[in-house]
């Protein structure tokens, strides 16, 4: 999605893997961006820095991440539909699996995707 995106995960540290990601995903973001002399952007994720960051100089994502428990299959389920629909819902795309940046590809139709998929075991 253009404002967010949804992830599945698994770990035993939660809050770290998340800090994790979102430092090297904003590294690789700003580098993308000044080797496309993007300034402009840049400008605006450092305008919105919080003023309580000393370890950056920008803001690529918010605060904090909101985390729910897959408990079921079920639920399991719920979830992947309800992500991989995000694209249709908002127009991009008439079917699940042809959003690039999504495992729908893989889920509907056993095709490798853009996305890396490991097989969960309950």
């Amino acid at each position: 999605m253009d404002n967010h995106l949804h992830l599945i995960v698994y770990s035993d540290n939660l809050s770290n893997i998340m800090k994790d990601f979102k430092r090297h995903t904003a590294n690789k973001i700003l580098l993308q961006l000044k080797e496309d002399k993007k300034e402009w952007l840049i400008n605006q994720f450092h305008f919105y820095k919080k003023a309580h960051k000393t370890e950056s100089e920008h803001q690529i994502w918010q605060e904090g991440f909101h985390p729910q428990i897959i408990y079921t299959d079920y639920i399991f389920k719920q979830k992947v539909d309800y992500i991989h629909m995000n694209p249709v819902r908002k127009g991009y795309v008439t079917e699940p699996q042809h959003w690039r940046y999504s495992s729908a590809r893989y889920y509907i139709q056993q095709l490798d995707c853009e996305i890396k998929v490991d097989e969960m075991e309950w």
